[in-house]
């Protein structure tokens, strides 16, 4: 049976949470295809907010099924505590488990991501100092750690033995610190093998076992396409394949086995840390946003950057992921602002670009605007997409017009009920 995709589309933090929390509810199999802990998913339902790192956000139902897919890298105290802290509130994590394939973040990852991104000084990209990027360079690299070897304590060992041994060179040749050592990390690590070991499978045949027998599957993504590895804002970018296409490498799935390509944006644009942001606000409006939006990461805490809706972006992320979907959240947050900024078009040294360029570089490139009404009016409440203001649905057709995509869903507020279902025949037959 053919499945469905969640992908952002933006940098990130789109309310990817709460929209794959929503459409769960119909899912067999919630899956994560890639990324780690760096990223999270906050879902609120009746003033109690649930933030997710590793654990797919399909797990407030008991009857789904959560896998942590092979393209994840996992820091296994991260995963523990997360299932430790659900239990601790009654959310049964009995159907979580994590692939066989995934590889693991140890310590030495956390490390090497700090030390570098001190080492670069102000050429660094703001990384989170989770260890995603040394944990996929190692995965690259063909010296990884994988769950697996959790099974093998013995092989583990060996493994990590010769790691460490590797990693110390760097550690005190490059960077100049104080060598890691093997035994608090083997006896650290061998207690998480030893909680761990009853949840982890093999997930490629699991996954392609539940195609077989007909199961609705919901496929997750982390972070967003412009953050993507080979087509994201490089070097500003996190380490693995975001896009749709991750989730046949990050999943071990065909292509066919995919129909509905579903994609977020937000009704504005944001961005953590550093990196090009072209239609970034850079005057009062933009703490407008951010105290109406809560927009600070649900992982760092940090800020987020905020700026208008950049249409030539989103239009080349729906091109490249195949989106035959769109969601659109956080409507509600502009409801306070008199007028509303959308770019179509980029300036660049006196020329016109109508496509997304490959070196966005933000001191030269500049968006070009227009303007829309705003409603100054309280949109958290509807329902029914006909009960929004006539300025508010402008909006909307606007944007769906000019990328050729129907409005699935409108998010107007961040608890799960919270939403408009644009189009109620496309959603009942998608998710029924």
């Amino acid at each position: 049976m053919p499945s469905n995709v969640i992908v952002g589309l933006q940098w990130g933090d789109e309310g990817k949470g709460k929209i794959t929390d929503l459409l769960s509810k119909n899912s067999d199999y919630v899956i994560r295809y890639q990324g780690g802990n760096n990223s999270g998913h906050s879902i609120h339902i009746k003033n109690r907010n649930f933030i997710l790192h590793l654990i797919p956000s399909g797990v407030l139902y008991s009857y789904v099924k959560c896998i942590v897919g092979p393209g994840v890298v996992v820091d296994p105290k991260s995963f523990i505590q997360e299932i430790r802290d659900l239990e601790s509130i009654g959310i049964n994590t009995s159907k979580v488990f994590l692939a066989k394939r995934a590889h693991i973040t140890m310590p030495y990852h956390r490390l090497l991501d700090l030390y570098k991104e001190e080492y670069l000084g102000n050429r660094s990209i703001g990384t989170t100092h989770r260890g995603i990027g040394p944990t996929y360079e190692d995965k690259i690299g063909r010296m990884g750690i994988r769950a697996l070897d959790f099974l093998d304590l013995k092989d583990f060992s060996k493994k990590l033995k010769y790691n460490i041994d590797f990693k110390n060179k760097i550690i005190t040749k490059i960077y100049k610190k104080k060598p890691i050592i093997f035994e608090s990390i083997y006896e650290e690590y061998i207690e998480y093998a030893k909680i761990l070991s009853d949840r982890i499978i093999d997930a490629v045949y699991e996954i392609h076992d539940a195609f077989r027998n007909e199961k609705k599957i919901l496929f997750e993504g982390a972070q967003a396409m412009l953050l993507d590895i080979n087509y994201g804002t490089y070097p500003y970018v996190t380490t693995s394949s975001t896009s749709t296409g991750g989730v046949c490498t990050g999943c071990g799935i065909p292509p066919n086995f995919l129909k509905n390509f579903i994609g977020i944006t937000k009704a504005y644009c944001t961005r953590v840390g550093y990196g090009p942001f072209p239609t970034e606000i850079v005057d009062r409006v933009s703490a407008i946003i951010r105290k109406k939006g809560n927009e600070y990461g649900a992982t760092t805490k940090r800020p987020r950057r905020c700026g208008w809706l950049d249409l030539i972006a989103l239009q080349y992320s729906c091109m490249i992921n195949g989106i035959n979907y769109l969601i659109i959240t956080k409507l509600d947050v502009l409801s306070e602002l008199e007028v509303i900024k959308v770019c179509i078009e980029y300036e660049c040294k006196g020329k016109i670009l109508k496509k997304f360029p490959l070196n966005l570089d933000q001191n030269i490139i500049k968006g070009v605007y227009i303007d829309f009404p705003g409603w100054k009016i309280d949109i958290s409440h509807i329902h029914e997409y006909k009960n929004l203001p006539d300025n508010c649905k402008k909006y909307i057709k606007f944007i769906e017009d000019y990328l050729s995509l129907e409005v699935l869903l409108i998010s107007v507020g961040s608890e799960r009920n919270q939403n408009i279902i644009k189009n109620k025949s496309s959603f009942f037959k998608i998710f029924s």
